[in-house]
């Protein structure tokens, strides 16, 4: 996703910045990155206390194979589709990213 594109999605939360990392982006907001931009997807960062709200919603947690050939659960989840074309339903939804970053830096 380009990132006029990103820098849109994420309006309704504020500013966002965005880098380049591990052939991804990462997307910043206040210096906290609460998402990922992986193989062109969007992933929210999500904790104990909001993952299970988005795998609820049907979101399916971001998981690669590490090095030793076994899956490695990132603490990414996919937007739940409800949130896909509801720009007051995805507002929700980046919150709830926002605020797991915040609480990651406690």
């Amino acid at each position: 996703m380009d990132n006029a594109a990103i820098e849109e999605m994420f309006e309704p939360l504020g500013p966002v910045s965005i880098r380049r990392m591990f052939g991804g982006k990462g997307i910043y907001r206040n210096g906290l990155i609460l998402a990922l931009d992986v193989y062109g997807e969007i992933l929210l960062k999500a904790d104990p206390v909001s993952a299970p709200l988005f795998e609820v919603a049907g979101a399916r947690q971001w998981v690669y194979e590490s090095k030793k050939g076994k899956p490695a659960a990132m603490p990414y989840w996919s937007i739940p589709e409800e949130a896909v074309d509801d720009p007051d339903v995805m507002k929700i939804w980046l919150q709830l990213a926002y605020e797991a970053a915040v609480r990651s830096q406690k």
